[in-house]
């Protein structure tokens, strides 16, 4: 069904730093869905309230599988497209089994110890290098994806060449529309090696517990495994390496944090639920949903078929749901944020991206006691772009070889 409505005009600006936009303040305070146009697809309904957002991703009456017959409502170019993203139960759930039992929360923990191998690695590097460095270059990026190279099983001799296969998968590169292209084919069929790789060599990693439990379940194609792997590379590759580039940036920001932080390091997991919930790692909504019949939300009938877009970065600053919501408390308790969603589609790799960011804050924070931006926090560069918010850079000094007293 599509509508007839209006759309009320709303400026998806290109978001530099970790504010939300004012238009969302705007919206917190009016409350209701507002019927929009996107910069892509076809008109939707924003919506911004923490009550409004939870009630949607919890009801499975809000699917997803619709968005492959229409022309998706997104604030990125392109769509999330198909897999495990783009299902609505029971195919959701059959995809989720073949990756349950390694991201849950135990088998998360069985991976800690490389997460943390891979950590001092990195700082040892880092040490040996000399402050002051790029935190970007030398620890957060490598950090992510060191650790989606070990989980997905990728032999460290193709390493470099598989990280320089997804930056093009994420737009970060020069090369032309063309050259481009012609990566993203090598991705694939990188991955689609990878995947006969372990069908005949099973190791212990995530891709060899996937067709293991793929052989056990059945009627799994070729490529659901491919796009599930995919699923996993956005996941897992470039969104940790976002969030914690900019979690780093929060508490170097804030001096005080950090050191509450080295004072009190059991203190570092409710932290991050608190920097997972004040630094919003998308700029304006998650993918779209689109109701399989009539459903009232926030006292705004939403009629079946038309898509809805959730604002969570605006629902985890609404005042509603979190007392002083802009400002940062890192023993907030009581910290339901929305930052992995909800309901069905809540983060297959939440645990995952908790354990991370526990390791990498307790680690840096220990081994490096002084360190400190090596700039102005109004000039830290940001990377231009919509849907997620990236650090260009993160110049970082220690010791006496940095270069700001």
């Amino acid at each position: 069904m599509t509508s007839t409505r209006v759309p009320v005009p709303f400026e998806f600006t290109a978001i530099k730093g970790l504010g939300i936009d004012h238009s969302y303040r705007e919206l917190l305070e009016h409350g209701r869905p507002v019927w929009v146009t996107p910069p892509y697809g076809e008109n939707a309904w924003l919506v911004s309230r923490y009550a409004d957002i939870k009630a949607i991703l919890g009801d499975q009456r809000f699917g997803r599988a619709a968005a492959a017959d229409r022309d998706e409502a997104r604030v990125a170019p392109v769509p999330v497209g198909g897999s495990i993203m783009g299902a609505d139960a029971p195919d959701h759930g059959r995809l989720r089994r073949l990756i349950s039992k390694p991201f849950s929360n135990r088998g998360v923990e069985r991976l800690r110890p490389g997460i943390v191998r891979v950590a001092e690695e990195l700082l040892d590097a880092m040490a040996e290098q000399g402050s002051p460095v790029d935190l970007v270059t030398a620890f957060t990026g490598p950090f992510s994806a060191l650790n989606i190279c070990e989980l997905l099983g990728v032999p460290e001799g193709e390493r470099d060449r598989f990280q320089g296969m997804v930056q093009c998968f994420f737009g970060r590169t020069e090369l032309s529309p063309e050259e481009i292209a012609v990566e993203l084919e090598l991705l694939r069929d990188y991955v689609r090696g990878l995947l006969d790789l372990r069908r005949r060599e099973p190791g212990d990693d995530l891709v060899s517990a996937m067709l293991e439990a793929a052989a056990e379940g059945g009627a799994y194609t070729d490529e659901e495994l491919l796009e599930l792997v995919y699923t996993l590379l956005v996941g897992g590759y470039d969104t940790p390496a976002s969030q914690l580039a900019s979690t780093f940036y929060v508490l170097l920001s804030q001096p005080d944090q950090a050191q509450l932080l080295r004072e009190h390091p059991e203190a570092v997991p409710q932290a991050v639920e608190e920097l997972l919930r004040f630094v919003p790692l998308v700029s304006h909504t998650t993918f779209a949903r689109y109701p399989t019949e009539d459903v009232e939300i926030g006292g705004q009938l939403i009629r079946a078929g038309e898509p809805v877009l959730c604002a969570t970065p605006a629902g985890n600053m609404d005042p509603r749901a979190f007392e002083d919501p802009e400002v940062l408390e890192l023993r907030r308790a009581g910290n339901a944020h929305l930052s992995f969603g909800h309901g069905l589609h809540h983060c297959t790799g939440a645990a995952l991206a908790r354990v991370e960011m526990q390791v990498a804050i307790t680690a840096l924070l220990t081994r490096f006691p002084d360190l400190r931006l090596d700039v102005a926090p109004e000039d830290v560069q940001w990377l231009k772009g919509m849907q997620i918010r990236t650090l260009g850079s993160l110049p970082v000094a220690w010791g006496p070889g940095g270069s700001r007293p």
